[in-house]
């Protein structure tokens, strides 16, 4: 289902079997349009395969087509599956590691708030050089190769969109990822500070879920929500996108649930301090 082949063949299903529909209740583009509040040029759009459909999108249209309830089931399978996309980290570095991170400027630019759940490792947009260096130079064996100067270099262009008040930036990170050492301890001390002065600016919200906070449910994917349209997912192997209403619905109770439990303002860039005397203290 994820493979980039079979991902087009259902997007291509999936514009086929709309248009069938549409023809089988015997209306044009432009009523079929009118009935579900639409413009005809989307509809077109849509089942020509130029425009992939909401999971909402095709809701309204099988709503204004009549389809039986019992029709809808396999129609709404195939939007949920062509409305999940996935790269994996081996197709990504072949593309190059810095297209990545101008996609995330261009995905921030088209936001008006980005919240960013990060468990494991802060947010490119709130790393230090030195620490994204870091960070971002292979050491596992099968890591990819990549450019590491031209993804760094990318990333500090990518974090400009901070300097936009009009967006909204909400990063929540677990004290894990605050104490992990993915550094050497004079790389940590300043990725730390950095986070504090970040947290600083208006338009960021950085929260730390501390390890004394009481929770019944796991941490346990890297997950960054654009507005309420689309959700990305991070693991070890790729990246997957959701654009599934109900997807991305859950993702933001997730992010609700540890916010609820986090701290911020102050307390957090105490937090974020205090570690950060704890690795001044230590060897490095």
């Amino acid at each position: 289902m994820l493979e980039p082949e079979n991902e087009k063949r259902d997007r291509r299903d999936l514009a086929d079997s709309l248009k069938q529909l549409r023809k089988a209740a015997g209306l044009s583009g432009e009523r079929l349009a009118a009935r579900a509040a639409m413009s005809q040029s989307k509809i077109s759009r849509i089942e020509s395969g130029r425009v992939l459909p909401s999971v909402a999108d095709v809701e309204r249209i099988m709503q204004a087509l009549d389809v039986p309830a019992d029709a809808q089931l396999d129609i709404l399978t195939a939007a949920r599956s062509a409305n999940v996309d996935y790269v994996s980290a081996r197709s990504a570095a072949r593309l190059g590691i810095w297209r990545r991170q101008a996609e995330i400027k261009a995905l921030c630019e088209a936001s008006t708030t980005v919240r960013h759940f990060l468990p494991v490792i802060p947010s490119g947009l709130i790393q230090a050089a030195e620490y994204a260096r870091s960070v971002l130079t292979p050491v596992i064996e099968g890591d990819t190769a990549r450019d590491v100067d031209r993804a760094v270099k990318a990333r500090m262009e990518a974090q400009e969109v901070l300097d936009d008040e009009s967006r909204t930036f909400r990063f929540l990170l677990t004290e894990q990822a605050v104490r992990l050492k993915q550094a050497p301890a004079s790389v940590m001390v300043k990725q730390l500070r950095h986070m504090a002065a970040v947290s600083e600016r208006p338009n960021v919200d950085l929260a730390i879920l501390p390890h004394t906070a009481p929770i019944t449910s796991p941490p346990l994917n890297i997950f960054v929500i654009y507005d309420e349209r689309l959700a990305t997912v991070e693991m070890f192997s790729g990246t997957v996108a959701l654009r599934d209403y109900r997807d991305i619905s859950y993702h933001l109770n997730v992010f609700d649930y540890f916010r609820e439990r986090a701290v911020s303002e102050n307390d957090a860039r105490r937090l974020l301090n205090s570690v950060a005397d704890e690795f001044m203290r230590g060897p490095d």
